[in-house]
């Protein structure tokens, strides 16, 4: 009689329902567990995989103390993991330089851009257009700046206005401040006047640092 109470009150066929019901949560969640640590391996391509994005830049570039340059850029990848870390630019860049005054000396424009870090070696791409501080503008579809050799070169067709007249050739090789220049397949000379130019591609020269603000970034470390 005193086990049927002491039964009454403990339960005892529930205490067991209920730890085999326990039993099995465990097991199910240490198989779900299990399941969460499997890892799924991702190849990563150090020649094709950026280590940084940057979109929407507007970059202010001083020489001592004085803001000397300014670029825009829609989309900046840099591939700092490469056998040769570049950086590129997809959408475009534009780069002017300033005066003492402000007033745009000098520019740089192309629809797509390359940048090598150790040979400091520029590829601009597309409708490329260069306006040098003498006033001598350049327009090309590929233009290579050597940073480190001080030349730009193109191997393709080019006009280039310089003054009253447009020099137009395949094969354009100079100093960067277009001072000193030489024409390998020169295809004649106009005046201004005959020649109708896209004003809209005008632009550069070269930074020599960067300093970037931009909107948004992500970076992979």
């Amino acid at each position: 009689m005193t086990e049927t109470r002491f039964l009454g009150k403990t339960n005892k066929y529930g205490i067991t329902t209920i730890f085999v019901v326990v039993v099995m949560l465990l097991l199910f969640m240490a198989s779900c567990g299990k399941e969460n640590k499997e890892v799924v391996e991702v190849e990563f391509d150090p020649e094709n995989t950026y280590t940084m994005r940057t979109t929407d830049v507007v970059s202010l570039v001083s020489d001592s103390g004085i803001t000397r340059y300014r670029m825009n850029a829609k989309e900046w990848l840099v591939f700092g993991k490469a056998k040769e870390p570049y950086h590129y630019l997809p959408q475009g860049v534009y780069v002017e330089k300033f005066d003492s005054l402000f007033n745009v000396e000098a520019s740089v424009k192309a629809d797509t851009a390359y940048y090598w870090d150790k040979k400091t070696l520029y590829k601009l791409i597309g409708h490329v257009s260069v306006l040098s501080q003498e006033g001598k503008r350049l327009d090309t579809s590929i233009l290579f700046i050597d940073q480190k050799e001080d030349k730009i070169h193109t191997d393709e067709y080019f006009e280039l206005q310089e003054g009253d007249k447009i020099i137009t050739g395949i094969g354009f090789e100079s100093n960067q401040n277009m001072t000193k220049y030489t024409i390998f397949d020169s295809q004649g000379t106009f005046p201004v006047s005959e020649t109708p130019r896209d004003t809209s591609n005008v632009n550069t020269t070269t930074v020599d640092s960067t300093a970037v603000e931009v909107a948004k970034v992500d970076s992979i470390k």
